[in-house]
């Protein structure tokens, strides 16, 4: 097998890595390129297992690059949220369930919370099932050390995730109709959609309207919707769709996709609202210019 069809056998997987450890596209597929070269560069008459060094190499390149996004993300305007992988206006749902389970945004919300080198380790053991003695020589730790921040990135994310299971089609009819009741600017049902202490969380970047801290309680959550509403913009557009598989509330302004907002419910009512307005996480076709209220 030549160095090329060896190094596209093993892609998906490298890709699926470096986003879950980016939380961005661009960024995941940058590292896959660089990833590519260093493997087209490198001697590999002494290489016995392919798909070691490469998710090595990546998983490596990822960290470095991780570590430098977390120096600009200090400087981003307002609050990052990962990059959406893919956003389907007419998904399957066979397809959805395949993409969901681990790459929702807001799983990748709560790594946020993990190191660099930590976030490798969880996902490495959680998400692709490698062992410590495997992990331990790819990020140059001890495999007590490595066990040690597997421990601590487990607790953090079990903290930040859903506390409830919710079936994917609960969760869709929940997200449709606070679409609607937010649509129509119905204050108190959209307040009656949200649990008491909900949060939303915006990013605009800096190039779409967004609240630039995270909005706290369903009254002032549900007020922010009533004042968008009020200036009755009739070139925006709302449609349900998928954001890397999971039910997602799109938004357009004369035709370009500016804003996607994903959810999470304990089956009743919306416990937090995510929303992605910055129009470089969105596509090169999206301008600040078309951005208009994007909570």
């Amino acid at each position: 097998m030549n160095a090329e069809t060896t190094f596209e056998t093993h892609r998906a997987r490298l890709f699926g890595l470096s986003y879950r450890l980016l939380g961005s596209r661009s960024d995941a597929e940058d590292v896959v390129q660089d990833t590519w070269l260093r493997w087209q560069q490198t001697d590999r008459s002494g290489i016995r297992d392919a798909e070691a060094w490469l998710v090595t190499a990546t998983t490596r390149l990822g960290i470095d690059r991780l570590r430098a996004a977390r120096l600009q993300r200090e400087r981003y305007t307002g609050p990052w949220l990962p990059e959406p992988a893919e956003i389907d206006e007419s998904p399957t749902p066979e397809h959805a369930a395949d993409v969901a389970e681990q790459v929702s945004l807001a799983f990748l919300a709560v790594l946020e919370r993990l190191g660099p080198e930590e976030r490798a380790a969880f996902l490495l053991k959680e998400a692709f099932d490698y062992d410590y003695a495997q992990i331990a020589p790819l990020l140059g730790q001890s495999e007590a050390n490595c066990r040690q921040m597997v421990h601590r990135a487990r607790e953090r994310v079990q903290a930040g995730r859903p506390r409830f299971d919710v079936p994917p089609e609960n969760h869709r009819r929940l997200l449709e109709r606070f679409m609607q009741a937010a649509r129509r600017g119905d204050q108190p049902a959209i307040a009656a959609l949200l649990r008491e202490d909900a949060q939303l969380v915006s990013d605009g970047g800096g190039k779409a309207q967004a609240v630039i801290r995270p909005l706290l309680g369903a009254v002032r959550i549900a007020r922010l919707f009533w004042a968008a509403y009020r200036r009755q913009d009739p070139a925006m557009a709302w449609r349900m769709g998928t954001v890397n598989g999971e039910p997602a509330i799109l938004r357009y302004r004369n035709g370009a996709l500016v804003a996607v907002m994903v959810a999470v419910s304990d089956g009743d009512r919306i416990t937090q609202l995510y929303t992605v307005a910055n129009p470089d996480k969105l596509g090169a076709s999206v301008t600040a210019g078309d951005a208009g209220a994007s909570w």
